[in-house]
């Protein structure tokens, strides 16, 4: 092919390549707007109740994403360290979502489950009294501030409008799940429960008064020990959207 009218003419050139490229972005973008959703579905995943909610706002107020990342790679080393590989569908209802590509501290995707209540008060307290080579600063404050959450079904509200899909009965019960969620062994403990699968019900900031208020400790080891606990891996397929 004679390429020489291209290479002697740069606007010929230029109206060439917005062509080719144009016809290449049609390509790949237009079937996505056949698609409901770009995100494959996967069994398990739901919002976050409003206790997980809140300590996922005070994970995000304090800067934790600056040294802790939620993307574990599909890389034998990573997997190996801190398992299953993440999936999009497990971010899908972040705004934002906390994948990165730098780490100081380990990736928290599945850090749910891993240490106990009492492991991450003392982390919080001391991050060195538990891993002696921490540089992670203490948040002794989190377990003496009372966790304001007036404003918990506004937050939920506001998070609808970006696509997640969170109830009228969800929003409307708000303040009342995030208060049933340290309240075990009650009606409102087991109407948490059914809207909210695999809902950690008790107190996590260790202090089991009656009376004890919801603490930004409390909303925060919530929302750590919920991460990476929804989906079972057992039954996940990679090549399908559910069960093997």
């Amino acid at each position: 092919m004679n390429h020489a009218i291209f290479e002697k003419n740069s606007l010929i050139l230029l109206i060439g390549v917005l062509i080719v490229v144009s016809i290449g972005g049609i390509v790949e973008i237009a079937p996505l707007f056949m698609l409901q959703s770009t995100i494959e579905k996967v069994q398990g995943m739901r919002p976050y109740s409003p206790l997980e909610l809140a300590g996922r706002d005070i994970y995000l107020r304090e800067g934790c994403y600056n040294c802790h990342s939620q993307m574990i790679r599909s890389l034998r080393d990573e997997v190996e360290r801190y398992g299953h590989y993440s999936l999009a569908a497990e971010s899908m209802y972040d705004h934002p979502f906390q994948w990165g590509s730098k780490r100081t501290g380990p990736d928290l995707a599945r850090v749910g489950g891993k240490f106990s209540d009492s492991w991450h008060v003392e982390h919080m307290i001391n991050p060195r009294a538990v891993v002696p080579a921490s540089i992670m600063p203490g948040y002794p404050f989190l377990g003496q501030t009372p966790l304001d959450y007036s404003n918990v079904a506004d937050r939920m509200k506001a998070l609808r409008l970006a696509g997640v899909p969170y109830t009228d009965e969800m929003i409307s019960n708000a303040k009342a799940d995030l208060e049933a969620q340290i309240t075990p062994d009650t009606k409102a403990a087991k109407d948490l429960a059914q809207r909210y699968p695999k809902a950690q019900i008790r107190k996590f900031d260790g202090n089991t008064a009656a009376d004890a208020p919801p603490t930004e400790l409390d909303a925060m080891i919530a929302y750590l020990q919920m991460l990476g606990t929804l989906v079972d891996f057992t039954k996940y397929d990679a090549s399908g959207p559910n069960l093997r």
